[in-house]
């Protein structure tokens, strides 16, 4: 819950966000009764991925307050899993965190209308010089819902293949430099637990696949399958 100093909890009324912040009366999916109007909205600043944009919304109190939203177009990543259980990851520095990751394949929707499953086809080939025959989605997660709007994907790919030399992407910046591991989806899990692997995506991307091979992948959705979550400012 974010507050300016001035402003205090309102007790829980029926249908209100109580102060774990869930729906009162209601499950998953359950909606607040009150509208949060955006009585206005900017945007200070535009880059060359994300944006700020900042929001004047008018509270259940009455009272107006000021969320700034980083607006991003949403990622995918893929969970590369070989015959022998292995899963496909890189090792990639990121300049937010001065460090390089453990990660999944993985990139941003910066191609309008492009379908996800499209992107992390796109990703995994440039990334790991590979291919897959099935497709199926593992995961659907807003990154961070208290600041971004990003939400991102993460699919289960299998059937692996190598892409012929001469057809591979050629990569460049913190790319050039990456690593590629394939890692026994068991280790995984295990480095997760360990703090080794702490890479948002692939901490969820790990987990759900385990789970999801632990039960024979039987409820797995299909590649195409809806994705509500996904940033409205793509296609």
């Amino acid at each position: 819950m974010t507050r300016t100093p001035q402003q205090t909890s309102a007790a829980a009324t029926p249908g209100s966000a109580d102060q774990a912040g869930t729906p009162a009366g209601g499950g998953p999916g359950s909606r607040t009764s009150h509208t949060y109007e955006v009585a206005e909205s900017t945007t200070p600043y535009q880059g060359r991925i994300i944006a700020i944009r900042r929001d004047l919304v008018r509270m259940p109190d009455g009272d107006v307050a000021q969320r700034d939203v980083v607006v991003h177009p949403g990622a995918v990543g893929v969970v590369a899993l070989d015959d022998a259980e292995r899963v496909v990851m890189v090792f990639q520095y990121r300049h937010p965190v001065r460090r390089p990751l453990w990660e999944l394949p993985a990139g941003i929707l910066d191609e309008p209308g492009e379908p996800a499953s499209v992107a992390a086809a796109r990703e995994l080939a440039e990334e790991t010089a590979l291919r897959a025959e099935r497709w199926s989605v593992l995961a659907d997660v807003w990154a961070s819902p208290g600041m971004t709007d990003e939400a991102f994907r993460v699919f289960l790919a299998r059937g692996l293949s190598e892409i012929p030399v001469g057809e591979r992407y050629v990569p460049v910046h913190e790319e050039a430099e990456m690593t590629v591991a394939r890692v026994p989806l068991d280790e995984a899990v295990t480095r997760v637990l360990d703090g080794d692997i702490s890479n948002a995506m692939a901490v969820v991307g790990i987990l759900a696949a385990a789970r999801a091979r632990d039960i024979g992948f039987a409820t797995l959705r299909p590649a195409d399958a809806p994705w509500a979550a996904r940033p409205t400012n793509q296609g």
